[in-house]
């Protein structure tokens, strides 16, 4: 039996020590810039996106090690990303993972330029890091590039705000949150099965593994905006319904996000059936994507 909670542990524990010797503190006059990229990086996030990259090297027979510094780095452009989502001019949001968010903490300039120093980093990390032959990493720069930029996660969230308020359909929702969340979990699983050498074969397995996950993760966070505890999330319910946002239990109820939540981790595990046990940790992930309560 996989031990999900052990390996979690562990992978979670190398990413934060790389992570923080990639950002250590700073007491120079530019200080309270890095404080701020810190302050939301180390903000206890569950670093999915990361854990998959090197579960994904891994799956196609590589290490972790090959994937640590993409890994990261593909943590910070989603740290980046929370950060702006969470202003007053996006979402405007005072709670992020229990704590206030960057913009309540220090001032609103200040998270506005960690989300450009956290994003502009991660693509140094993943240039001058990367282990992989320079083929490799160049194509680990375009592709997170790619779903990181107005192709992808930026269009996703643009998408969101413009039909914010107005009615939309499911297809409109599923498009925009395979942009906006979709994205960066398939690039993350791509990244690493790239990096570790995996062949074409097995780099579009794991995309369409990315492509049902990242839209059963949002599905689930829309749930657990409707049910879910606060004290457990660390950050409010029920605003999706306040700021007339177009969830999945919205458009089509509760009870039957729940049945598309299952349907999409049944397609995200039929997408694994080429691999053996290396893909374990993922099959694993996944059921506690669709299970989790925050």
């Amino acid at each position: 039996m996989f031990d999900l909670s052990s390996y979690l542990a562990r992978r979670t524990l190398l990413i934060e020590e790389h992570l923080e010797a990639l950002l250590p503190q700073e007491t120079s006059a530019g200080g309270r810039l890095i404080e701020a990229m810190r302050y939301s990086l180390f903000a206890g996030g569950k670093r999915i996106r990361p854990v998959l990259c090197l579960a994904a090297a891994e799956t196609v027979g590589g290490t972790a090690a090959d994937a640590l510094s993409v890994a990261c780095a593909l943590e910070m452009i989603h740290t980046y990303s929370l950060i702006h989502d969470d202003l007053p001019a996006m979402d405007d949001d005072a709670l992020r993972r229990g704590k206030p968010t960057c913009h309540i903490a220090f001032d609103e300039a200040t998270a506005i330029l960690a989300g450009d120093g956290l994003l502009t980093f991660a693509f140094e990390i993943i240039a001058s890091r990367c282990p992989a032959p320079p083929a490799r990493t160049l194509a680990v720069l375009s592709l997170i590039a790619w779903a990181a930029g107005p192709q992808g996660m930026v269009r996703g969230q643009m998408l969101d705000m413009v039909i914010q308020g107005r009615p939309a359909n499911v297809q409109e929702v599923e498009h925009l949150h395979g942009l906006k969340t979709g994205a960066m979990i398939e690039a993350a699983l791509a990244a690493g099965a790239l990096i570790a050498g995996g062949t074409d074969s097995e780099v579009a397995a794991l995309r369409a593994f990315g492509r049902k996950l990242g839209l059963a993760f949002q599905v689930v966070d829309d749930i657990l905006n409707v049910e879910g505890d606060p004290a457990i999330m660390g950050k409010a319910a029920g605003t999706d319904r306040i700021q007339g946002k177009n969830s999945y239990p919205a458009l089509i109820g509760l009870e039957k996000s729940k049945e598309k939540a299952q349907n999409l981790l049944n397609e995200a595990l039929e997408s694994l059936s080429l691999f053996d046990f290396r893909a374990d940790p993922l099959r694993a992930i996944a059921r506690y994507v669709v299970t989790r309560n925050k």
